[in-house]
């Protein structure tokens, strides 16, 4: 085994460079090595904690006993930006002070400004409470008084029906409106819940000594009732993401005080659903059942047994024991029988693990593994296939056509070249006259699918799909209007969106799972791909399609455990090796500045810088900030960002979409997104946007780019894995740069076998035996 060549950087280096970053301990913000959990008292979740909220790491254990960034509810997320969200005002600097008089423009704009703060205030007045109708009058009022006498029970109902409704004043016709450019896009904003129950939670929330700033999470989490339930369980505290057990225990000690413990049933119960919910955060869909006693343990839970059947009996959590053969008694199975106890003793049966999870992806995987089962009995051979196959442009995909023709559900494997296998078969189930329709998880991979097929109509994202919002709609019953799906990136698709898709698909649609098993999992909960493939549950078509140059060939080595040198003529491949991560955050700077695009030829806009998290000296925070200082230099005067910033938007936890700021205003924070303009409110931009300039590898996944530059510093070698080195070496179409620090930890990362990573059921119930 070799390693990777040490290489010069693209191009000669300046020698003067150092302008760049002159001091990049200095220059660049320097957040800890490691990820910090959230501190309770912040109610907010930076743009970094959404997006790492799903990102799962192959080393991380879903029941680790430390506090690490999923056990605060945000993943990897680290130390919030301290760029605070200014007022969309900020925009415009008034004079206000200035003794000179205004000019007409200058009193024009002042009016506008005047008028549109009026206009705010009246939507403001509107959206909120109306109190004991004191502001109605007229009609309105009446209305009010009657609704009220009729819920007291001073008048009947039907009083208010005698009389006919007065005629509404008849209005001409307005004016047809002028024809306008589609309006921009809004970005989601989650559903608050209402003034009077904040009221009452920050009520409590002061009575236990924790932030006021929390209110608002826990009344959205618990809902209306969110006041009475937190007094009468304080622990349920710890459902709202970001809050960890032991501030949990120090509010309840606050409100409760002498009448808690550690064994407290209450604690116990929340702290296994606080267990299974940071899981979820790490991939795992459910726990094993003495790993889940292990960490009550270390929460000083003194009997954990009794801690996890009191939390099964109060429905907190589910308990499986799938691939049990002794089907002697349908009465559900007890936590306490498992591989430590009383399943053991059963003489020649093997232990029986038994599982615990939460009961929203229990049912997904159930569904799913439904659905698939549906859809493998439900295929219709009503086609011929035989002309297509023969008339593929390479053996893979010739193999792929006729296991379509064959069969309901089929799994295809392979790289990035590999993607012109799907493309062909979508190509010829159309020449055939089916509704084939190919979907992806990222708007550059519906680029890609729709050069591959050289029909845009062919490709869509998998949101756009399930929202309606693209694709060809629905049929009368509901479902996606489709003969053939194939979802490419399909280890990016976790249990819950994977359930969903499937119960969209009619009876006789054919699906299509494709993708490269060597990459990162979903961001969400799951392995749907990687258990379909471990099942068996269908046929499975292996590309012989590699992806051709230097960089496939290193790829296709990481895939198979092997740091292979490559050659590479044309610096496609070039190392970097630097001795810290001031060092390595300067030789990022210099690489995407300057020496990539002079001497690769690929612009600054069309490199992306990958490392290894948003935390650390040279994590996507201080990466960013030494990029933004270079490329785009402002004052950040919304949110930290600035026209021309590179940023990626997170409306949900683990999708990311790439754009760039165009502008701000009294709407938010508008973005141009692959030519889709999308605003984000003012109020939402800390929490959802974030620079782009670096990404992390679980945010990159399932995008390419023409040059990436993979950042490894000192402090990531507990980081990096296989899957983890894959996903990021692939992401480059021309080139790659590897700003190496990390000695031979890369290449054991490389040359250790990838185990299974994540806790799931999936497999054994597409391995179940009918009936």
């Amino acid at each position: 085994m070799t390693a990777l060549p040490r290489g010069e950087t693209p191009g000669s280096p300046a020698a003067d460079d150092d302008s760049v970053v002159a001091d990049p301990s200095a220059a660049v913000p320097a957040p800890s090595s490691q990820d910090e959990g959230h501190d309770g008292g912040t109610g907010s979740t930076t743009a970094d904690d959404a997006a790492d909220a799903a990102e799962t790491d192959g080393d991380e254990s879903g029941t680790s006993g430390t506090d690490g960034a999923a056990e605060a509810g945000a993943g990897t997320g680290g130390t919030t930006d301290t760029d605070g969200t200014a007022a969309a005002d900020d925009a415009v600097d008034p004079s206000a002070a200035a003794p000179a008089p205004l000019s007409e423009a200058e009193s024009e704009l002042a009016a506008q400004r005047e008028l549109r703060e009026r206009i705010e205030k009246r939507k403001a007045e509107k959206e909120g409470p109306i109190a004991a109708g004191a502001k109605l009058s007229g009609q309105a009022a009446d209305l009010l008084a009657a609704v009220r006498a009729v819920e007291s029970g001073e008048k009947p109902a039907a009083a208010f029906f005698d009389s006919p409704a007065p005629a509404a004043p008849r209005r001409t016709a307005p004016a047809p409106a002028p024809v306008r450019p589609r309006a921009p896009e809004q970005a989601p904003a989650p559903q608050g819940a209402s003034p009077e129950a904040v009221a009452a939670v920050a009520a409590v929330l002061a009575e236990g000594g924790a932030p006021g700033a929390l209110a608002g999470p826990v009344a959205e989490a618990l809902g209306a009732q969110a006041a009475d339930a937190l007094r009468e369980d304080p622990w349920q505290l710890m459902a709202v993401p970001g809050v960890r057990p032991e501030q949990a225990d120090g509010f309840a000690q606050a409100v409760l005080g002498t009448e808690c413990g550690p064994d407290d049933e209450r604690r116990t119960a929340a702290l296994v659903g606080w267990l299974l919910e940071r899981a979820a955060l790490q991939g795992h869909t459910a726990l094993d059942a003495t790993a889940v006693r292990a960490a009550l343990a270390e929460r000083s839970v003194t009997d954990p047994d009794s801690a996890v059947q009191h939390a099964v009996a109060e429905g907190v959590v589910l308990v499986f024991q799938d691939g049990q053969d002794d089907q002697e008694s349908d009465a559900p199975a007890q936590p306490g029988e498992d591989a430590e106890g009383g399943a053991e003793d059963r003489a020649g049966q093997e232990p029986v693990q038994v599982l615990l999870g939460l009961d929203r992806y229990a049912l997904a995987e159930e569904s799913l593994a439904d659905g698939l089962a549906r859809l493998i009995n439900a295929c219709e051979k009503d086609a011929d296939w035989t002309e297509p196959a023969s008339a593929a442009g390479s053996p893979s995909a010739a193999e792929l056509i006729r296991a379509v023709a064959a069969h309901g559900l089929v799994a295809h494997t392979g790289g990035e070249a590999a993607r012109a296998e799907p493309a062909a078969l979508i190509t010829a189930a159309r020449g055939l006259g089916l509704r084939a329709l190919g979907a992806v998880h990222s708007v550059d991979g519906r680029r890609r699918l729709a050069e591959a097929t050289g029909d845009a109509s062919t490709a869509v994202t998998l949101a756009g799909l399930l929202s309606g919002a693209e694709g060809p709609g629905r049929d009368e019953e509901g479902a996606i209007a489709v003969d053939l799906l194939v979802v490419l990136d399909a280890p990016q698709l976790d249990v819950e969106t994977a359930a969903i898709l499937v119960e969209s698909l009619a009876d006789g649609t054919r699906l299509v799972l494709s993708g490269d098993p060597g990459v990162l999992g979903s961001a969400g909960a799951g392995r749907v791909f990687a258990d379909v493939l471990a099942a068996r549950a269908c046929p499975q078509i292996v590309s012989r399609t590699p992806d051709p140059g230097p960089i496939g060939e290193l790829v296709s080595g990481i895939g198979i455990g092997e740091l292979n040198q490559v050659a590479a003529p044309g610096k496609e491949v070039v190392i970097v090796p630097v001795r810290d991560a001031g060092e390595a955050v300067h030789r990022t700077v210099q690489l995407v500045a300057d020496s990539v695009p002079r001497a690769i030829g690929v612009p600054s806009a069309d490199t992306q810088v990958i490392t290894v998290g948003h935390g650390g000296s040279a994590g996507t925070r201080a990466l960013n900030a030494a990029l933004k200082q270079r490329l785009n230099p402002g004052p950040g005067r919304f949110g930290g960002f600035d026209p021309g910033d590179r940023v990626v938007h997170v409306p949900t936890p683990g999708r990311t979409v790439p754009g760039v700021v165009v502008s701000a205003d009294a709407e938010g924070l508008h973005l141009d997104c692959a030519g889709t303009e999308i605003v984000v409110p003012q109020e939402r931009v800390e929490s959802s946007v974030r620079h782009g300039w670096a990404l992390s590898a679980h945010q990159a996944a399932g995008m390419r780019w023409p040059a990436v530059v993979v950042v490894l510093p000192g402090d990531a070698a507990q980081g990096l894995s296989r899957p983890w080195v894959y996903t990021a070496f692939s992401r480059g179409e021309r080139h790659l740069s590897v700003v190496h620090g990390v000695d031979q930890a890369l290449q054991r990362a490389v040359a250790q076998s990838p185990a299974q990573d994540r806790t799931t059921r999936l497999r054994t119930l597409l391995e179940a035996p009918a009936g």
